[in-house]
């Protein structure tokens, strides 16, 4: 029997206790304890940690050196895991492992949808609808200048997209006919789409630049004011990774400016935006609550790939380990 604490299920298991924990029941063979909040404190935290060998999170910054010394594990219940210090969790002798590659699919869909509804305006067609503003009906011509444009022959760039995601949006985005360029700081390489020679090169030629890479102090502030002018006019940027990659600040500015077309936003820095925030007004900007990942069946198989992390661990052989003990 293995003692568990899930920290803030609120995150993941939002409707009405919709997800199925029975894996992870049987993998620790004890009841799982579980707090439905969203967002605790680190003091919180540690106090939920109490007698508990493994401890499962969600997006909520970790005071690792504040736990208990019955902790030993950590899960991520993600990708993302720069809420947790793994330099402090290597001192305290905790392993520390996230979920790589559950929300690929999922993911990539919503890249793909900001993709079609730039392409005919959709948001910004209803937002009219919405105020009472019924001018493009009468002719179905009135577009003005709404952007209407085919995606056949249009450049997609990703941004540290050689893993799961952009793989699964180059695969999509080629049924629409369009081109994929790939850029990574990585050295993992793609061989179906084309590698851009630089990040410069890759924003310069793309009509849709798509940010997938993780945040660090390599990557904070990437796109930043300068690559942003190298963007087309015409250009839209989507970012469905971490918001502080993007600054956020050089990017309304270019969104007010005209330097770029607009932008599709799933993550922000912060998140959510502060209120008044120009991102909520902007009508070149489509703003989703960090859904990407969020879809029932998404959720599911990420808590059944939690199971699956403790399974191995308990079984001596720690499986998708980022940082602590057992880290390459």
């Amino acid at each position: 029997m293995t003692s568990a604490v899930l920290i803030n299920a609120g995150r993941l298991d939002y409707e009405n206790n919709r997800l199925d924990l029975t894996t992870l029941g049987e993998v620790l063979g004890a009841p799982l304890t579980r707090y439905d909040d969203h967002s605790p404190t680190p003091a919180e935290i540690a106090m939920r940690c109490e007698g508990h060998t493994v401890v499962i999170s969600k997006e909520v910054r970790v005071d690792v050196n504040a736990l208990p010394d019955s902790v030993t594990l950590i899960c991520e219940a993600g990708t993302g895991y720069n809420n947790i210090d793994l330099h402090a969790a290597a001192a305290r002798g905790i392993t520390v492992c996230n979920v790589p590659s559950y929300a690929s699919e999922a993911v990539a869909h919503l890249v793909i949808t900001f993709v079609l509804n730039f392409s005919c305006s959709i948001v910004r067609q209803h937002r009219s609808l919405a105020k009472g503003d019924t001018s493009n009906f009468p002719s179905f011509t009135n577009f003005g200048t709404l952007p209407h444009f085919e995606l056949g022959g249009k450049t997609i760039g990703l941004v540290g997209g050689t893993g799961g995601i952009g793989q699964k949006i180059g695969q999509i985005a080629r049924v629409f006919g369009m081109k994929v360029l790939v850029w990574s700081r990585s050295a993992k390489t793609c061989d179906a789409w084309e590698a851009a020679t630089d990040l410069n090169d890759l924003l310069a030629r793309s009509d849709f630049v798509s940010v997938h890479c993780p945040l660090s102090d390599a990557t904070k502030d990437l796109i930043n004011a300068d690559a942003l002018k190298r963007m087309k006019p015409s250009a839209y940027l989507i970012n469905t990774s971490r918001g502080p990659v993007v600054n956020q600040d050089d990017l309304i500015a270019a969104l007010t400016d005209g330097t770029i077309a607009g932008a599709g936003l799933d993550v922000q820095d912060p998140e959510p935006p502060v209120a008044g925030s120009p991102l909520y007004s902007l009508e070149n900007v489509i703003l989703t609550p960090h859904i990407g990942w969020k879809r029932a069946e998404t959720r599911q198989r990420l808590m059944d790939a939690v199971a699956e992390n403790i399974k191995a661990f308990l079984a001596g052989s720690a499986t998708n380990v980022v940082g602590g003990v057992g880290a390459a």
